[in-house]
């Protein structure tokens, strides 16, 4: 089982007021429904989360395409790889396995930089690089722009566990 663990390494101060100030960069756990190890972990530059769950050697999944997988989580899933073992350990794509669990993963991921998440950190760069404002849809014609918070990302990681676990179980042949 893979043990909870958060990271918070990203300066985040000129990215003003919002829920990304007190939430981690990454974050590690096992979904207790499935045992699937999922990881949120934010884009260092533009400051969104992206969430991924990882597949197991012998998942249908593990090696997929995720273009193909239709998952209805956020976006569409649009992230496959193993971890990236280069990478710091508090922004890569991947994870501290505890003793026994199953590993190479491969991560299949989503993003929460779509038409109408907010993202922060790209958002700060624009006002300080470029003096702009962040480009707004407006309220009145009915479009809602949001930050897609670490709930948001853990509530759509579990989605996508479950849908994991359902995928993994064999079909009954049908006559």
């Amino acid at each position: 089982m893979v043990e909870h663990k958060t990271w918070t390494t990203i300066d985040k101060t000129n990215w003003g007021d919002g829920p990304w100030q007190t939430e981690p960069d990454k974050e590690q756990w096992t979904d207790p429904e499935t045992g699937f190890a999922c990881l949120a972990v934010r884009h260092d530059r533009h400051g969104y989360l992206c969430g991924y769950v990882g597949m197991p050697p012998g998942h249908p999944w593990h090696g997929a395409d995720p273009e193909t997988l239709a998952t209805g989580v956020h976006g569409g899933t649009d992230y496959g790889a193993y971890c990236e073992p280069d990478a710091p350990e508090g922004l890569g794509i991947c994870h501290i396995p505890e003793p026994g669990d199953p590993d190479p993963v491969w991560w299949i991921g989503f993003a929460c930089a779509h038409i109408f998440d907010i993202q922060p950190g790209r958002d700060a760069r624009l006002k300080h690089d470029m003096g702009l404002e962040a480009i707004r849809f407006p309220p009145e014609l009915g479009w809602t722009e949001a930050y897609r918070t670490i709930e948001f990302v853990r509530s759509q990681c579990a989605f996508l566990a479950a849908q994991a676990a359902k995928a993994a179980k064999p079909r009954r042949a049908t006559r």
